[in-house]
């Protein structure tokens, strides 16, 4: 302390001298514009030096995070690897016969929008890299939409924030299917509409895909029950789901693409085109219905 003491005495004089410099300075700053300008433009220089250095920093350590992500996925997909070995297992398929029915890619979203009625993304992976319009996009906590734009080096996808998005899904417990829909009123929150009520719904029921479309396969998450009510025909129950994805902050995703899904739509559309060749009439008596051309021969 006596070591201070005398330090301060010695320097007394160019201590002085400093204060009263300081002091100067910054009065000479808040009195003339053109150093106050200066002085701006030097601190927001450091400044963003600084933030650009603390930004490095944080996206390093995120590094961790993303990596811890990774981990856990990769542990559920072994898990799901070792389950579907055991099917095969048991059922004594063999799995050279087995069709690989879904591809997956991976993309990264460099644009996401929330806050509209009709929503979109846009990923980093295009056209060159085998992307097509109706490939379903999942993050690794659950559905985000479907692409519904491609050019050469991106795609755009319809998000479930989306008013145009319906897409199939259904109860996890008991398979009562529905449409997932949105309202527009929180990003966090989607619609479930034609449950039936002799479906036993709970507050917390887990809500996945149902896999009756070309897009997404069965048990992609989707959220939890929030709350439910009967519409007004008291039929179906209107839900309110809880969305396991972060709509807000979405960075990775994965595209799925269903190799079978070509073949499927156009056996469809052949049961369209007979549909519309052989339009059904309807006996007035009976009310059964056959095929005009048929009553014909």
């Amino acid at each position: 302390m006596q070591q201070i003491i005398y330090f301060f005495i010695r320097n007394k004089n160019f201590l002085l001298f400093a204060v009263l410099f300081t002091i100067s300075v910054a009065l000479t700053i808040q009195t003339h514009n053109y150093h106050n300008d200066k002085y701006i433009s030097s601190a927001n220089f450091i400044t963003g030096g600084i933030y650009t250095f603390r930004n490095n920093i944080t996206d390093y350590f995120n590094l961790g995070k993303e990596n811890e992500q990774l981990l856990q996925e990769n542990l559920m997909l072994r898990k799901k690897l070792d389950q579907f070995k055991e099917v095969i297992a048991v059922e004594k398929l063999d799995s050279t016969v087995l069709p690989n029915k879904f591809s997956y890619f991976t993309a990264r979203v460099i644009n996401n929008n929330y806050s509209k009625t009709k929503n979109q993304l846009t990923i980093d992976k295009g056209r060159k890299d085998s992307i097509k319009i109706d490939l379903g996009v999942i993050s690794s906590k659950g559905i985000v939409g479907i692409v519904s734009d491609v050019s050469e080096n991106y795609a755009t996808v319809q998000s479930i924030l989306n008013t145009k998005s319906r897409i199939n899904a259904k109860l996890k417990k008991s398979s009562h299917f529905g449409s997932l829909i949105w309202n527009t009123k929180n990003p966090n929150v989607v619609q479930l509409v034609d449950i039936p009520r002799l479906a036993q719904l709970q507050k917390g029921d887990t809500i996945i895909t149902g896999g009756r479309s070309t897009i997404f396969p069965e048990g992609i998450l989707i959220g939890t029950v929030k709350d439910f009510h009967l519409d007004n025909d008291d039929n179906y129950y209107y839900v309110n789901i809880d969305l396991f994805n972060d709509m807000t902050s979405l960075e990775h995703v994965y595209l799925i693409e269903n190799n079978e899904a070509a073949e499927i739509l156009n056996l469809e559309k052949g049961v369209e085109d007979v549909e519309q060749r052989y339009p059904y009439k309807y006996c007035p008596f009976c009310g059964v219905g056959f095929p005009s051309g048929a009553a014909a021969q």
